[in-house]
């Protein structure tokens, strides 16, 4: 399976221009991907700059025929042109998606900072090697508490999906909404979580969690020994004037095995940020 997490800063290049063509043709010429994760995705705010209030949850779908759009919305609110308006994540995946949860994440008071909702989707995606939990997200950039509960909100989220590996196959409720559904231990997260790998939430992302896998960063799995590739900053000097690396891919501990690559590109200016590739090559790497 081959996987690309990208925070596409509302498809707004360093050129300033927004494009969703460019960040398809861009996200297609870097791998030919199973999963499109795309974080700071908009809908009806034609107040952030290079934008006119596209929707950009369906440009970017049409744009991918055949790949199934899970939208994960994060701040919805009435639009200035009518309608509303909408800020978020989307996945988009050739694979069968058998479940989908959308998860707003902890979103504590701090009158220190400023800040806005978070959301993580989680998809349950069919892969070759069997499923796989799926997890998008991008965390608060402003305010470091509001980061820390988000980090702790995905671990239990993590630990509450292992929990019910006790419902598989209960024949209650068949058909039905109340049918148990999937939601396998083996997992990967990514996005833009606005940590660096050096830091106390980056730490306690990586922490043992009782009952569940623990977290595994996928980049030194890839690349032992090697610094993480700056993934923000690269080309976007103006925002950024230090690059650094706040663009993740995490994987459980069980899936370490079936990491074969880890790419970031460095290349495109499509984005303030630059995609991350994964590859996840061994069946026998993921269990159900």
């Amino acid at each position: 399976m081959k996987l690309i997490t990208w925070n596409i800063q509302w498809c707004r290049g360093c050129d300033g221009q927004v494009d969703p063509v460019r960040i398809i043709n861009t996200a297609r010429g870097l791998a030919d991907f199973d999963v499109l994760c795309l974080q700071e995705v908009s809908d009806g705010f034609p107040g952030l700059a290079g934008s006119v209030g596209e929707n950009q949850f369906s440009l970017l779908a049409s744009l991918l025929p055949g790949y199934q759009a899970v939208e994960g919305i994060a701040v919805d609110v009435p639009g200035v042109l009518g309608g509303r308006a909408r800020f978020g994540n989307l996945l988009l995946s050739r694979l069968p998606v058998l479940g989908v949860w959308r998860h707003l994440l902890a979103w504590p008071a701090d009158s220190d900072a400023v800040g806005m909702q978070r959301v993580a989707i989680e998809a349950v995606i069919e892969t070759s090697g069997g499923p796989l939990r799926v997890i998008t997200t991008h965390l608060e950039y402003y305010s470091l508490r509001q980061r820390t509960a988000q980090v702790d909100h995905l671990r239990a989220l993590h630990r509450e999906a292992c929990s019910h590996q006790a419902d598989q196959g209960q024949p209650r409720h068949r058909g039905s909404p109340f049918e148990a559904r999937l939601r396998p231990p083996s997992a990967l997260l990514c996005g833009d979580f606005n940590f660096v790998n050096d830091s106390a939430e980056y730490a306690r992302m990586l922490e043992p969690i009782d009952d569940a896998p623990a977290w595994r960063d996928a980049w030194p799995l890839a690349h032992p020994g090697e610094t993480h590739a700056h993934t923000n900053g690269v080309h976007d000097r103006v925002q950024w004037p230090t690059p650094h690396t706040c663009d993740f891919v995490f994987v459980t501990e069980d899936l370490a095995p079936a990491v074969s690559a880890l790419h970031v590109d460095a290349k495109t200016d499509a984005s303030d940020h630059q995609p991350v590739l994964i590859e996840l090559n061994r069946a026998d790497g993921i269990r159900s």
